[in-house]
């Protein structure tokens, strides 16, 4: 069991950023254009910057939001200007499905550390690890969640994906899009070297420790609370 496993916290809201930002488990931040808008972001490079003006120490990733390669890699060099702790963000394709193998390369190759998003299996692992280089630091997020809402098992490919980059010191494996609190351990038992988890899931991880017993417990006193508040009788 891997017990170096990193927990990021996925989040864009400034309240949870600061609230979150103090805690010792939470090692970096990512967030993405949809958590942004959920936070209520309007201008993306102001509300980036006050991100970053309260985590400025922690690794932050900021994702591009064009579709166009040519754009997305202008994008890229912006977000990387603002913060020495930021990792650029970029989806494995476009929404057309073209790889962004290119913006990558060139990125990668300008000391531009990456978070490569959206990836689903190992064989989009190896497109990535034959795109960069040995040195600058690149984060491979693999969205778990998602693949196992359409009935995928994403553990094979975290396999094959953590035995890939072995050959690489600078690549780090990201289990994304936590359900549960158990994908914790699952992502430590693999070896993946970071997860990123919602703020509700992470406070429920520093309550790990429970007995079985315990549980029974609170679970038939939530149940004996509800039945009284109702007034049930029979």
């Amino acid at each position: 069991m891997n017990l170096n496993t990193k927990i990021f916290c996925d989040i864009a809201d400034l309240n949870l950023i600061k609230k979150f930002n103090k805690k010792k488990i939470v090692k970096g931040f990512t967030t993405n254009p949809s958590l942004m808008r959920k936070a209520g972001a309007k201008d993306y490079k102001t509300y980036s910057k006050k991100i970053l003006k309260i985590c400025n120490s922690k690794p932050v990733s900021l994702e591009v939001f064009s579709d166009d390669v040519k754009e997305m890699e202008k994008q890229g060099l912006q977000i990387n200007s603002w913060g020495k702790n930021v990792y650029v963000k970029i989806p494995f394709v476009n929404s057309k499905g073209h790889f962004t193998g290119k913006v990558i390369k060139n990125l990668n190759h300008r000391n531009i550390k990456l978070n490569i998003t959206a990836v689903y299996s190992a064989n989009q692992t190896r497109k990535i690890l034959k795109s960069i280089n040995k040195k600058t630091k690149v984060i491979i997020s693999i969205f778990a969640g998602r693949a196992g809402d359409v009935g995928r098992d994403s553990i094979p490919e975290f396999k094959k994906s953590i035995y890939m980059a072995k050959k690489y010191k600078n690549v780090d494996i990201l289990w994304a899009s936590v359900r549960e609190p158990y994908n914790y351990l699952q992502a430590k038992e693999l070896g993946c070297h970071i997860i990123t988890i919602p703020p509700s899931i992470i406070e429920k991880i520093e309550n790990f420790g429970k007995t079985f017993h315990q549980l029974t417990i609170e679970t038939v006193k939530g149940f004996l609370k509800d039945s009284k508040k109702s007034r049930f009788k029979i």
